[in-house]
């Protein structure tokens, strides 16, 4: 059975990612450390992990795979996911597949160099916008609908 695992942590999507598996019957699970609301539609699962680095990112990794959507902007766990043969989505609409992954991973690990060397460049560029949540909700409609098949 499909289902949405969401990094959750600083996701600005959760509300549409909601909606969308409601309207696929599709089980979500909003992995976290703690610290949001939880949803009283019963197609959502909070999943509240240990705090530590990359967490969460372990438990949705260990679980991912064919037939899943996962939405999340960590490269490192995209890059997992999709190795795994799940669906990957960044906050954006943008889809992370072994095609695009490795030059991902490389312009993340190319940026993190930069921002050490120069501790005045820090932030991380443009914000998140109207065109990127409708990208989003185009991009999880169809990868949902995909992988629904695929499982």
């Amino acid at each position: 059975m499909t289902k949405l695992y969401i990094d959750a942590d600083a996701c600005p999507v959760k509300a549409e990612a909601e909606r969308v598996a409601t309207r696929h019957k599709v089980p979500m699970l909003l992995v976290c450390n703690g610290g949001l609301r939880p949803s009283p539609n019963p197609l959502v699962e909070m999943v509240i992990v240990p705090e530590g680095p990359d967490v969460a990112d372990m438990w949705i990794a260990d679980r991912a795979g064919k037939g899943d959507v996962v939405v999340t902007s960590d490269m490192p766990l995209a890059a997992k996911c999709v190795a795994n043969g799940a669906r990957v989505l960044r906050h954006n609409g943008e889809r992370l597949t072994e095609a695009n992954i490795g030059a991902q991973l490389a312009m993340r690990d190319l940026m993190s160099d930069i921002r050490s060397a120069d501790p005045f460049r820090q932030g991380s560029g443009k914000g998140f916008t109207k065109a990127d949540r409708s990208r989003f909700l185009e991009a999880l409609e169809r990868d949902l609908r995909a992988a629904q098949k695929d499982g």
